[in-house]
């Protein structure tokens, strides 16, 4: 099928999924009001890979076909270039506010099918080789493919993972004639609504755990047993003037319920293969997916830099020095995220089997920082905007004929008339205070993790060698100056060992 338009997406979700929306179960996802909005936007983006074909689309390795960059198995800088290119189209389509575009999951798997020696491990062959067999479906097919990687909180006084055996978490039931049958439950299928399959994979460690726990997989959507019970919709169904991003960008998020599921045999990667499972994401895959997630990041980012900066012209507050300082702050933020893409990319390097992947560090201390900027950004809009953002009007007072003349002369801007002003400042309220506002700052807040666990990783993490060096050349010198002992002298906490 190679790279699929955006019709052929929309015919894709006519499936017999189980999926409820408030209370209802879904017979059309393409027809159904809460989803209509955001099934046409991701048609779009599956449209936009043949607009823009020069960024979006490459040739297949062994078929010719044009697919997506974003399966890509990068083996050059050249080539991580090249994807960044593609990523950048995508994000700037919904300005960073959809983080599960398919080209999320099409990285993530162009990445494990490069490291297909570290799937193998522990006599896991056959699950690699399932794997790299099944990336291939996903370049060719372009599946819309969605994850749930986060297991299901219960009671947080026990952990985040399953201690020994949990029946609430997914786990191996037996294994079929076709496979095995797995029940339980995860969380959180962001894009549930319009992928056409579902991924399991590890989303960190379980050290503690039974062997059942221990599975990775992709199956349809519509495979019997799964039941996916979505959030409150955030969607507006209405034009997109008045409401420019909730009516197109709710992604969804999905609780998902795995009522005695077949996994067929072709499907499984890791099958209760508890050493598999705790090592396979703990070396490239973090520098490959945060070339996706940070561009996404940085766009969003410079979209909110422009979009508080026009509303500050808007009002003529612009030059103001409070103003400014807080549209620089954005600026600030926009331009780290740039600088840390950039310098994670010019200093890529092979992360093993051939595959290249972006220097992590740059992006790791990105990733601890955007948790507290983002809803920062958001502040700032709603300050810089204050009371604006709730005088527009909607499309029906600005057609109107009475009313259209009295708006115009009062609810104008400076230098734009009143339609661009309502529809400049319901692009703010509707990036911040809206339900969908206010879902993406949740959603920021705990994206890859809290900004708590990311900062214990860029903690745990990041190379010592330099800082330890740097430290010990005063701890390790006597009074004139000389040095008194080696590093392996200092106790552990203060020493080279320590890194």
């Amino acid at each position: 099928m190679a790279a699929r338009t955006g019709e052929q997406f929309l015919r894709g979700l006519k499936d017999g999924r189980e999926l409820w929306v408030g209370g209802e179960r879904v017979r059309s996802i393409v027809d159904h009001p809460a989803l209509t909005g955001a099934a046409h936007a991701l048609a779009e983006v599956f449209d936009l890979q043949h607009a823009a074909a020069d960024d979006c689309l490459m040739p297949d390795p062994e078929t010719g076909e044009p697919i997506n960059v974003s399966h890509m198995i990068p083996h050059s800088r050249e080539d991580l270039l090249r994807r960044h290119r593609g990523l950048e189209r995508v994000a700037e389509y919904s300005v960073g506010l959809m983080g599960r575009t398919p080209d999320y999951m099409n990285v993530t798997f162009a990445g494990f099918a490069g490291r297909r020696d570290e799937w193998a491990r522990n006599g896991n062959d056959e699950g690699a080789d399932n794997l790299v067999r099944y990336q291939k479906k996903l370049a060719r097919e372009d599946i819309s493919l969605t994850h749930t990687i986060v297991h299901s909180t219960v009671d947080l006084a026990k952990g985040k993972y399953p201690v020994g055996f949990d029946p609430v978490q997914l786990h191996k039931v037996e294994n079929t004639s076709n496979g095995i049958l797995v029940r339980g439950s995860r969380v959180l299928a962001t894009l549930a609504p319009f992928a056409d399959e579902l991924a399991v994979y590890p989303g960190s460690a379980m050290p503690n755990a039974a062997d059942v726990h221990a599975l990775a997989f992709c199956i349809p959507m519509d495979t019997p047993g799964l039941k996916f019970i979505c959030r409150d919709s955030v969607a507006v169904n209405t034009n997109r003037y008045e409401h420019p991003f909730s009516s197109r960008f709710d992604e969804q998020d999905a609780f998902v319920i795995f009522d005695d599921v077949e996994v067929p045999r072709d499907r499984l990667f890791i099958d209760a293969n508890l050493e598999v499972y705790n090592t396979v994401m703990k070396t490239s895959w973090w520098s490959n997916i945060m070339q996706q997630t940070m561009i996404r990041a940085q766009t969003k980012l410079e979209f909110a830099w422009g979009l508080a900066t026009r509303m500050a012209e808007a009002i003529n507050s612009a030059s103001q020095p409070p103003t400014q300082q807080l549209l620089g702050e954005i600026a600030m933020y926009a331009e780290f995220a740039r600088s840390s893409v950039f310098a994670a990319e010019q200093a890529a390097h092979e992360h093993g089997n051939g595959l290249w992947c972006c220097d992590g560090r740059p992006l790791l201390a990105l990733r601890a920082a955007l948790p507290t900027w983002f809803p920062r950004v958001n502040e700032i809009i709603r300050v810089v905007g204050s009371h604006n953002l709730l005088t527009t009007p909607a499309l029906g007072a600005l057609q109107d004929k009475d009313l259209r003349p009295l708006i115009d002369k009062y609810l104008r801007g400076v230098g734009i008339d009143a339609e661009q002003r309502s529809r400049l400042f319901r692009l703010a309220w509707d990036f911040t205070g809206t339900a969908l506002g206010s879902r993406n700052e949740q959603y920021e807040r705990f994206y890859l993790g809290s900004v708590g666990r990311n900062l214990i990783n860029a903690q745990l993490f990041t190379d010592r060698k330099r800082a330890n060096r740097l430290l010990d050349r005063f701890l390790l010198e006597d009074c004139d100056g000389t040095q008194q002992a080696s590093p392996s002298a200092l106790p552990r906490s203060l020493g080279q060992a320590a890194s």
